[in-house]
């Protein structure tokens, strides 16, 4: 059970370094120019495949675009998984997608696009090779989830569901941080690691995120049980993750509390993981955050979310899960309304630890839930497929409604729709009974 739950601190630090707190500031700052006085962006547009857009817009499609790639892999990914029996062999493929991926972001290049930005008022940077590093990398995160969670029935009986699953999140969150620091360190104090530039030791940064990624997942590969039925994929066989998602959604008819909890788990992950995507972003372009108080702060949100994951679990076990994730939309939607007004700093923080306490215990919890209330009868990888499809399109509609209203009035205008998303979230719980 310990080597499943180390993937999380394998994985985490993609999350952590690549789409929160190095990439996104790194991003912005070789794509933005700001006025000299009062550093407010003055030019932030950027090309893709010819099309020139808002580089923040670019960031918010470029991750919708990934989670639709893999809300669609999935079932037929799952599919091949079930009949060949070969989970592990997927969840490797993923993993290495991912983490070659990060480490593609290496080739970042700084010198030449800032250099550019600065001569000619009308250069707009060709971004796509690092946001096709980002979105594979991201599908790559994503997909080797789907395999990953569906062990959990497997190496878990259901009376430790809720504590392994915590424990999987606290590792991923204190396991990630300490690659975080030392990449903070090569950033802040490139002469004492011998490297040029803050900007080569971000691109540094993002080569070690790979390396630590795909070394560390090499315990969880060598424990994790591994079957293999040999089968041949067929066509029949492709299809058949379509035809269990199929199953799935005509088998909730007869099971309204998964049902209900599902859709509840859809309009908050619409907001949850759109906050998580973004939230740098919105410090540096909206606040002006610096980049290292911007990785200070999601240290904040890493350490703090580990006592939190623990804190749902035991929630859970005094209140109910369902009246216990309920609890937790309230203060997201409190965290959407506060990021709106706040333009102080110090408030950015205040609200970042708000974040990292709820963060990581509402998606153990959620996760723990759906197990918990799973039909026991049925093949979980496919439930496990549902439930992943079910968070990938709910990410995919917060993302791109984040990025269409920032492109047609700005992140704050983002925020007050990412509350619309906790409020009907904490509707639809509110109608749950309560869970055990």
């Amino acid at each position: 059970m310990n080597s499943w739950a180390i993937y999380d601190m394998a994985n985490s630090v993609y999350s952590l370094c690549i789409a929160t707190a190095i990439f996104p500031p790194y991003y912005d700052n070789l794509t933005s120019v700001r006025n000299a006085f009062n550093e407010e962006i003055s030019r932030d547009m950027v090309s893709i495949f010819g099309i020139q857009l808002k580089n923040s817009v670019v960031y918010e499609y470029g991750l919708s675009f990934a989670f639709l790639t893999i809300a669609f892999l999935s079932p037929i990914l799952s599919g091949i998984a079930d009949y060949t029996g070969n989970k592990k062999g997927f969840m490797k493929f993923f993993v290495y997608l991912g983490s070659l991926s990060c480490a593609g972001l290496f080739f970042f290049e700084s010198t030449y696009y800032r250099y550019e930005l600065l001569q000619n008022p009308n250069f707009a940077p060709d971004v796509t090779w690092p946001i096709l590093c980002f979105v594979l990398a991201t599908i790559g995160f994503s997909g080797s989830f789907v395999f990953y969670n569906s062990y959990l029935p497997e190496i878990c009986t259901p009376d430790r569901f809720e504590k392994l699953s915590a424990k999987g999140f606290a590792m991923g969150y204190g396991g990630s941080v300490i690659l975080l620091i030392i990449n903070l360190m090569m950033i802040q104090m490139p002469d004492l690691f011998h490297i040029a530039s803050k900007g080569e030791a971000a691109r540094i940064a993002f080569l070690t995120v790979g390396i630590w990624w795909a070394g560390i997942s090499q315990i969880t590969f060598y424990n994790l049980p591994s079957t293999s039925h040999r089968q041949k994929v067929t066509s029949h066989i492709l299809l058949n993750g379509f035809r269990e998602l199929k199953r799935v959604f005509h088998d909730l008819k007869v099971q309204s509390k998964l049902r209900g909890f599902l859709l509840a788990f859809f309009f908050l992950s619409m907001g949850l993981q759109t906050v998580m995507f973004v939230a740098s972003l919105f410090g540096k372009k909206v606040l002006n955050m610096p980049t290292p108080k911007l990785i200070i702060t999601v240290l904040l949100i890493q350490l703090i979310a580990i006592p939190g994951s623990y804190f749902f679990a035991w929630s859970s076990n005094k209140r109910g899960n369902i009246p216990t994730l309920g609890m937790s939309t309230i203060v997201w939607i409190g965290v959407c309304i506060a990021a709106y007004f706040t333009t102080e700093h110090y408030q950015f923080y205040i609200i970042a630890a708000v974040v990292g306490f709820v963060m990581g215990g509402v998606q153990s919890l959620c996760r723990a839930t759906f197990t918990r209330l799973l039909n026991r009868e049925h093949d979980t990888a496919s439930y496990y497929s549902f439930y992943d499809a079910t968070e990938k399109i709910a990410i995919v509609l917060g993302t791109l409604s984040y990025g269409i209203i920032d492109h047609y009035y700005n992140m704050r205008q983002s925020v007050l729709a990412l509350m619309v998303f906790f409020l009907i979230a904490a509707l639809m719980l509110w109608r749950i009974r309560r869970v055990r």
